[in-house]
């Protein structure tokens, strides 16, 4: 599970879903899904860095 980061509300409803309708009815939708598209690209990112988790050096030889 990600976390919400600050500034990151608005994309949030208090359930922790996202938003895909704009907050202000007279923004562009169109921006605003694409908006919530990087935003939700910033989640994964988070989630596939920690399944990686730290790298340990193999021994060698």
């Amino acid at each position: 599970m990600s976390v919400i980061r600050g500034g990151d509300e608005r994309f949030h409803y208090s359930d922790g879903s996202h938003r895909w309708i704009p907050p202000d009815p007279d923004d562009d939708q169109e921006a605003w899904e694409a908006m919530v598209r990087q935003h939700q690209e910033r989640h994964l990112d988070e989630l596939r860095s920690r399944k990686k988790g730290p790298r340990t050096p193999r021994p060698s030889g």
